[in-house]
């Protein structure tokens, strides 16, 4: 199932918000490519995603909850994963 909360985090004079998967990184990443999100909107276990496309990604099948519930989803299904524990990437792989 994904999930995301209200575009509520401001940022370059947008607002965002976060789109989670409780299955897998796979069917996140096929969701948000069906949404038409770069790939570069990942960020370590979720894809941030503009206001402007929540209504579409409710619209594909997005369940919107708080925050913290998709902190609680992601940590249940073994997905999250914390900025202190990721490696950092090489200007090569960016």
């Amino acid at each position: 199932m994904l999930y995301l909360d209200r575009p509520a985090w401001p940022w370059r004079g947008r607002l965002w918000s976060h789109l989670i998967s409780d299955i897998s990184y796979a069917e996140l990443h096929a969701f948000a490519e069906a949404l038409g999100v770069p790939r570069r909107g990942f960020d370590r276990d979720h894809y941030d995603i503009p206001a402007e496309r929540f209504a579409a990604a409710v619209w594909l099948g997005a369940r919107v909850v708080p925050s913290r519930e998709l902190v609680r989803l992601l940590r249940d299904a073994g997905l999250r994963r914390p900025k202190h524990l990721v490696r950092p990437r090489s200007p090569a792989a960016r």
